[in-house]
């Protein structure tokens, strides 16, 4: 039997044909799925940025204040530079300072080399010569009169809600003329503004000197 080409052709043509339909829309297929490989990368780098815990801004020279039930100042933060990161909403400060404020009472200076400050404004760190100030206040008709007061140690967590500065690293406190040291840290109490050594403690009590009226 002969085989003519000119009917190959005809065949081969119509099969194209029918077929282009299909053709067309794997085109059409391939396309997309190009399209969306193409912009996941764009997706995933933002999901990446965010797990690096990169920051979204940045202060110099922050300020956080915190307002009691009464209006009035309950605790300050500055730094020399703030930083806010995006992914848990935590903040690093440099040269942090907090000042805590009782009623009738001197206010709390804490402060430290850097702190962290976590997202829900619960928890201070305070790294690297760190230290608790309150000056000396003379005697109120509510107060009596206290001594100045300075706790240094090498770190420091504040509990924002409780007013209280802990840490279990070794500590020094002055107090007036007294010199303690303990090795297992200690706790300030802002709102009696006491401060509890932990542990051994070795060091000198001595009395200040009467005022002779």
């Amino acid at each position: 039997m002969a085989i003519n080409p000119q009917q190959i052709k005809l065949g081969l043509g119509r099969s194209l044909l029918r077929l282009m339909p299909l053709i067309l829309m794997g085109g059409l297929t391939l396309a997309t799925f190009w399209m969306v490989q193409k912009n996941q990368p764009a997706e995933k780098s933002m999901l990446e940025r965010v797990r690096l815990h990169e920051p979204d801004y940045i202060i110099t020279t922050g300020a956080l204040s915190a307002l009691n039930e009464m209006g009035n100042t309950k605790y300050r933060i500055l730094g020399n530079k703030v930083t806010h990161y995006d992914d848990d909403a935590s903040i690093d400060i440099e040269k942090p300072r907090m000042r805590l404020f009782q009623p009738d009472k001197a206010p709390v200076t804490v402060k430290s080399d850097t702190g962290h400050l976590d997202g829900d404004l619960t928890i201070l760190d305070l790294i690297g010569n760190a230290s608790i100030f309150r000056p000396a206040q003379a005697a109120t008709a509510t107060e009596p009169a206290t001594a100045r007061m300075l706790a240094t140690s090498s770190y420091y967590k504040v509990l924002i809600n409780d007013d209280i500065i802990e840490t279990d690293k070794p500590i020094t406190l002055e107090q007036g003329m007294s010199v303690m040291n303990s090795m297992d840290g200690g706790i300030f109490n802002n709102i009696e503004q006491s401060m509890t050594l932990s542990g051994q403690v070795k060091g000198r009590i001595e009395r200040s000197p009467r005022t002779v009226e």
